[in-house]
């Protein structure tokens, strides 16, 4: 089983937000996922970006990849909560 921490969408029609969660790699985008860890809201500005930094790195310590975008959010993202 291929785990990835990647974006879930959430909102109505044209007012996005979504959570940073962490699901296996086969299941659909708004699916089922193994753990929350965090959100994104890019409508507010600036945007805000939180993150469970402890929960973050237990799963890449058991071996969850996240996606280029999920990626390049955490460098974006605050270092401590």
């Amino acid at each position: 089983m291929a785990v990835r921490i990647r974006l879930t969408r959430l909102g109505r029609k044209k007012k996005p937000f979504y959570r940073i969660v962490v699901a296996d790699a086969e299941c659909k985008r708004d699916g089922k996922f193994l753990d929350v860890i965090g959100t994104y809201d890019p409508l507010q500005d600036p945007v805000v970006i939180k993150v469970d930094n402890s929960k973050l790195q237990d799963w890449l310590g058991r071996g969850a990849l996240p996606t280029t975008t999920v990626k390049s959010l955490l460098k974006k993202a605050p270092a401590a909560e």
